[in-house]
């Protein structure tokens, strides 16, 4: 998944090299999520659910890009990748549209 940039500073150096790792421990197959635990999709390949070409990515389970270690890392597909940060995402973009309201209040404040 896509980096946002203010996170970018929370992975370690080498986390390319991690990735790459957990995905190779995988052998380039979902190892599937606790929504989709069958999940078996290969990197490159059609989903066999989406149909959409599958790109591997590496999950922090407990959602701490400083944790790195092996058994907080899950290679997954995007759908079971999206399915598990759908929560995490959504409390993210409310609170961003809450810190965007609030600031947008204070330029207000003066007006009134």
């Amino acid at each position: 998944m896509p980096i946002r940039p203010e996170n970018r500073a929370r992975y370690p150096k080498d986390w390319p090299a991690i990735s790459r790792r957990i995905r190779e421990r995988a052998g380039s197959r979902c190892e599937g999520s606790p929504a989709f635990p069958n999940c078996r999709a290969v990197n490159g390949e059609p989903h066999p659910v989406t149909s959409s070409r599958v790109v591997l990515t590496v999950a922090h389970l407990d959602h701490q890009p400083e944790n790195c270690a092996d058994e907080n890392l899950k290679a997954w597909c995007q759908r079971c990748h999206n399915t598990y940060d759908q929560p995490m995402r959504r409390a993210g973009i409310a609170r961003r549209r809450r810190e965007a309201m609030a600031a947008a209040d204070l330029f207000l404040a003066g007006d009134r």
